[in-house]
């Protein structure tokens, strides 16, 4: 059995760190893990525009991406951790189309959005974090203060749109959830 965990947020508002934790909490509970990251680097790296240029099209090749990765991590983890799971990229999308003025057609949006609230069911948990202007950005990230407050609006809407309930990484009731189920995998693994 794998468990799914995604967290979503905009960049730089410590989902790296928590996905460390989270790691070393699987490692305590001798659980095989493993994480989905770095998707939007990789669309970049594929010629697609990312942040302020989303389209449809990069839109879609990150969320089909991450759909991909999860399921070949979960061939040999337990727990599969999403750093950026498939709603994120249509918080980006619409960050992106508010900030350039540019629109997708309704197609395309019922695309994404059907796309995004099919998946999100396989999710264990799913998280989001919250904008802290106090974290410092880290290496290579985009300093546009303006389009991260918009990204973090924005993935917290479509969340909402796709009728989806996610919990705040840092709220204690959320630790002890993802403790819970830790536990619970650990218990299913070993039978």
């Amino acid at each position: 059995m794998t468990i799914y965990l995604g967290i979503a947020g905009t960049h730089s508002t410590g989902k790296t760190t928590f996905v460390q934790n989270v790691l070393q909490l699987a490692r305590e509970h001798q659980l095989s893990a493993a994480v989905v990251s770095d998707t939007a680097t990789r669309c970049r790296d594929a010629g697609f525009p990312i942040l302020k240029d989303h389209t449809f099209e990069s839109t879609l090749w990150i969320m089909t991406s991450v759909v991909k990765a999860e399921l070949e991590a979960g061939l040999r983890a337990e727990l599969v951790i999403v750093d950026r799971p498939v709603p994120d990229a249509l918080g980006y999308l619409e960050a992106a189309l508010a900030a350039t003025g540019r629109h997708v057609t309704s197609e395309e949006r019922a695309y994404l959005y059907g796309l995004a609230a099919h998946h999100v069911k396989r999710y264990g948990l799913l998280l989001k974090t919250t904008l802290d202007e106090t974290i410092p950005l880290g290496p290579d990230r985009d300093p546009d203060l303006g389009f991260r407050r918009a990204a973090d609006r924005h993935i917290e809407a479509a969340l909402s749109e796709i009728s989806t309930s996610w919990f705040d990484p840092n709220a204690d009731t959320t630790q002890q959830r993802i403790r819970s189920l830790l536990t619970e995998l650990g218990s299913s693994a070993r039978g």
